[in-house]
């Protein structure tokens, strides 16, 4: 157990980019990811010194970039919108091989079960292009856990084929959205999972997550209702959870997001001492 670093969402704190890199360092974090889909962290906004000036800070203080957060918004269920998403997630790629990490987490929208939905031919073909641009750059695009329990993530993952497509493991999406196992769906996915988000939450009640993720009018029935809570008192099993993760052989970042709360700063503290806690007593 001791083998997983503990990362912090840099964004969570609500700061300044750089101000929220050194309060995950500050508060004892191994490593930070980084949202650079725009803004002052965008490829656009990163010239060539402001890159070289992250990377020295980033290694002043001590600790990695655990992954870029490369969320585009809206998935890739809609061929028409996706070139430029495309175009968008290969440049974060680049960045992120430029600043020397190679996991870039992203959003691809609600898988269907169905393969012959045309938004899962869609997606098939806009995450092949992007997996294929990532794979010869040594970087994954790591698809987050929650929209759909973890067997049709994997029966999606399969037919990529792509060692560019991996997954970030979000335990609290599962559980909120979908009211998915999270040590079971580890399990499931075991191979493809290069990245985790530290997050907890509450189901309050089951409902569509087409709707969740794209609008009460994509789906016939409400959204599910859920709620995120602090690390610990949602309902992820984190001892059940962090063994199977253990099982499976991953030895990366457990990244704490926190998306909610009057100050983020005092629970990402929290998380750490919660994630210390369950690390040491495993």
């Amino acid at each position: 157990m001791k083998n997983f670093k503990i990362g912090v969402l840099a964004d969570g704190f609500r700061l300044a980019p750089l101000d929220g890199i050194r309060k995950a360092a500050e508060l004892g974090a191994a490593g930070v990811q980084i949202y650079t889909v725009n803004g002052p962290m965008a490829p656009q906004s990163l010239t060539a010194g402001k890159r070289a000036e992250l990377r020295q800070l980033v290694s002043d203080l001590g600790i990695a970039i655990s992954a870029l957060c490369g969320d585009v918004g809206g998935g890739f269920r809609d061929a028409a919108k996706n070139p430029p998403k495309v175009a968008m997630s290969k440049q974060i790629v680049d960045l992120a091989a430029d600043l020397g990490t190679r996991v870039v987490t992203t959003h691809i929208g609600v898988t269907p079960e169905d393969r012959r939905d045309p938004a899962y031919r869609n997606m098939l073909a806009a995450c092949r292009e992007m997996a294929d641009y990532a794979a010869a750059k040594s970087v994954t695009f790591a698809v987050e856990t929650g929209p759909e329990k973890a067997v049709v993530l994997k029966q999606f993952l399969d037919e990529v084929g792509s060692q560019g497509l991996g997954v970030n493991f979000d335990p609290a999406n599962l559980v909120m959205v979908v009211g998915d196992d999270p040590a079971k769906a580890a399990v499931t996915l075991g191979k493809y999972i290069v990245h985790t988000h530290a997050k907890d939450g509450i189901q309050i009640r089951p409902g569509s997550a087409l709707a969740v993720y794209h609008g009460a009018h994509a789906a016939s029935e409400p959204p599910a209702e859920f709620k995120e809570v602090p690390l610990g008192e949602g309902q992820v099993n984190w001892p059940a959870y962090l063994r199977a993760l253990d099982s499976i052989g991953y030895r990366g970042f457990l990244t704490i997001e926190r998306e909610v709360g009057a100050d983020p700063a005092a629970d990402i503290a929290k998380a750490i001492a919660f994630l210390r806690q369950q690390l040491n007593d495993r």
